[in-house]
């Protein structure tokens, strides 16, 4: 065996050893492992890799997929937190569903997943994934990572993940408190106040201690007043345990919906049957 082939074979197991069964890899992260285009060749012959895309590639599972194949979104998301390290996480209403907060949606065909990061993996939305990319900056908290579980670095798999199998790395979303108040920015172009509702009608266990730092840390405005809307629509037990004190809900009257009613507390427009009980509306 020559020395170029040696080093060749080692940089291979480092790339196997690293994408279990069925997960992605680009080539920004194989060049960043001095893994050669050639190489890259080499492997997709012998069947080591496959194709999933321009500069994507794929560990196949036990039976090769095939190119073609639709490629699970979690999968996706997930090779792009752990392995290749994209800071992008799964937020706002699709964080909701995942935790359970709305019922009667599933991330089926054709719904969207929010998505918010930057940079974003170029390749993420051109996939086949069953489902619509919503990609979303982080600006509404000023890129500030707060409220995102897991925290740190996720745990080394102790086992190969077979299929494609994502058990043993939990995808990094934003939790109950942050997605909320990503939720609420998408109002009113791009959710719906009545899904909102419902959510925030689950959302008892909330942590005050969190949300009121999030609060503090939120950008919007008009985020910040709609979440009171709501919270003093649903009274949860946790919304006396939060520290208002840093939370700056700005000046003067804004107008959100057209032919909306204007909240008499929190100056903002709202449909008129958020109005139907807790603070009345002028």
């Amino acid at each position: 065996m020559s020395v170029m082939s040696g080093q060749n074979d080692q940089k291979l197991k480092l790339v196997l050893d690293a994408v279990p069964n069925g997960f992605l890899i680009d080539s920004h992260w194989m060049s960043a492992r001095s893994v050669a285009r050639q190489s890259v060749h080499d492997y997709l012959g012998r069947g080591w890799l496959e194709r999933a895309g321009h500069g994507l590639y794929r560990r196949p599972g036990p039976t090769r997929t095939g190119s073609t194949a639709m490629v699970d979104w979690k999968t996706a998301v997930l090779s792009a937190q752990w392995i290749m390290d994209y800071p992008i996480h799964v937020g706002g209403e699709s964080a909701l569903q995942l935790a359970g907060h709305v019922h009667y949606m599933t991330l089926g065909v054709g719904q969207p997943v929010f998505l918010y990061g930057d940079p974003f993996p170029t390749w993420l939305s051109k996939l086949d994934l069953g489902v619509r990319i919503e990609k979303r900056s982080t600006k509404l908290f000023s890129g500030n990572p707060f409220g995102l579980e897991p925290e740190g670095d996720a745990t080394t798999p102790t086992a190969s993940l077979s299929g494609g199998d994502d058990g043993l790395w939990p995808l990094r979303t934003s939790t109950p408190e942050r997605a909320i108040l990503e939720a609420l920015d998408e109002l009113p172009k791009t959710a719906s106040f009545h899904v909102v509702d419902m959510a925030f009608q689950g959302l008892t266990n909330l942590r005050p201690k969190r949300l009121s730092k999030l609060l503090s840390l939120c950008k919007s405005v008009k985020v910040k007043r709609l979440f009171f809307v709501f919270a003093d629509r649903h009274g949860h037990a946790w919304l006396k345990h939060l520290d208002r004190s840093h939370i700056d809900l700005g000046q003067g009257d804004r107008e959100l919906v057209k032919g909306g009613r204007m909240h008499k507390t929190y100056r903002i427009t709202v449909p008129a049957e958020l109005m139907e009980r807790g603070v009345n509306a002028d």
